[in-house]
């Protein structure tokens, strides 16, 4: 009896994922030349952004990884890290990664700790909830200059986002309360346990740096294909989705439901927003009977869901290990909740007075590839990669000092 069920609900799913696949290429073909423009769009941003953005972060995680950086910082920063978010000091990494680079490297980073068994199932858990979110350049440059045309907005759409990062994060620390960290065993000098465990994860992976290079190569040249196809994919959907008749009967349909006062236009902005977090914002930022608290409130719970592509994306990666998905859909849902509810109580003590601002159609063109703008991004990225990893040590020193202290004491 219990078969029959597990067959006939994989019998239903399969049949709704043909109908899905076959609607899809149905609308390709009787919309061609909207799709062809959405996928070109989809793939200039790929290779004029999100390359030299990302690529640098990808190979250089794996080369750090891999070269026993992590195991060491992983020591100094575990008084740091492990009262707050119940998780060790290698989670530090793909924090600061994540945070300066944006999505998906934090994903991506433990990931790869977690198949290279640098950190437990549980602790990689707990990592997702927080280690995934945007970038300070996406938010500041595309939202709050280009999109709302106002460069003193952008406290009010990062604290909101990483506060809603953290929050989270203290939330999962008690996940699976239970199962605590393992500490490492200090010695009265943190410095020369951090030492001997670099020491220990370079003698265990002795492999060496050409090979390193050459795999962190590979696997980040894999994972921007990977990135690449999503993001063509949902552009190429969501003009579909736009385009489709049948969305606005089922817009209404929601509307009539729901038992909040809510337009057409703003619904049809967060759905959108929901698949593709860009073109979503866009949409929330032309709305024009909606205050500038609402377009905020609606646009950081959309920058901290991240939309079913950056999800895409991240399952790509965490389909390779052992870590739940569906728990970190559901810490994306809250950070996206928590970012709209920093953004209420930031904007009344602060930005209340704010005159709504203008749409800016002026964004950055991606429309035509310059190859300067390419190298200025690219170098950009490694400036901002070395300055991390050198804040992190900085940071990581620091700590190392102050518990050594107080040890001595």
């Amino acid at each position: 009896m219990e078969k029959n069920k597990i067959f006939k609900k994989g019998y239903v799913s399969t049949i709704i994922y043909i109908i899905i696949i076959i609607w899809f290429l149905l609308n390709i073909i009787s919309l061609p030349q909207n799709c062809i423009e959405a996928a070109h769009s989809g793939l200039l941003t790929w290779f004029n952004i999100v390359i030299p953005s990302l690529l640098p972060f990808f190979i250089t995680s794996e080369l750090l990884i891999g070269l026993g950086f992590v195991d060491f910082i992983g020591i100094l920063l575990e008084p740091a890290m492990s009262p707050i978010f119940n998780v060790s000091g290698k989670g530090a990494f793909p924090l600061a990664m994540s945070v300066t680079s944006g999505y998906p490297v934090g994903v991506k980073i433990i990931s790869n700790l977690r198949k290279n068994n640098h950190i437990t199932r549980i602790e990689a858990q707990r990592l997702l909830s927080f280690c995934s979110t945007s970038g300070p350049i996406f938010m500041i440059g595309a939202i709050a200059t280009g999109m709302l045309n106002d460069p003193s907005l952008s406290p009010l759409i990062i604290l909101p986002h990483y506060l809603g990062a953290l929050t989270v994060g203290i939330i999962f620390r008690f996940y699976k309360k239970g199962k605590k960290i393992t500490p490492y065993l200090h010695e009265q000098n943190i410095f020369k346990t951090a030492f001997k465990q670099l020491f220990k994860s370079r003698t265990k992976n002795n492999k060496s740096l050409g090979i390193l290079l050459s795999q962190g190569v590979k696997e980040g040249i894999n994972s921007m294909l990977v990135i690449g196809g999503f993001i063509v994919f949902y552009s190429v959907l969501v003009e579909i989705l736009n385009s489709a008749f049948f969305l606005n009967s089922i817009i209404k349909k929601i509307i009539s439901i729901l038992p909040i006062n809510t337009d057409q236009k703003t619904l049809k902005a967060l759905i959108t927003g929901s698949f593709e977090i860009t073109i979503g914002c866009k949409k929330v930022v032309e709305l024009k009977e909606v205050s500038l608290l609402c377009k905020i409130m609606m646009i950081n719970f959309l920058i901290g869901w991240s939309g079913f592509s950056i999800h895409s994306q991240a399952l790509s990666f965490l389909n390779e290990t052992d870590l739940n998905s569906k728990l970190y859909v559901f810490s994306k849902f809250l950070h996206g909740s928590f970012s709209s509810l920093y953004t209420f109580f930031i904007y009344n003590f602060k930005y209340k007075d704010i005159i709504i601002t203008s749409f800016n159609p002026n964004i950055i063109s991606l429309e035509t590839f310059s190859f300067p703008n390419w190298i200025n991004t690219l170098v950009s990225s490694i400036q901002l990669e070395f300055f991390i990893i050198i804040s992190i040590i900085l940071y990581a020193i620091i700590i190392g000092l102050i518990n050594t202290v107080i040890k001595v004491k």
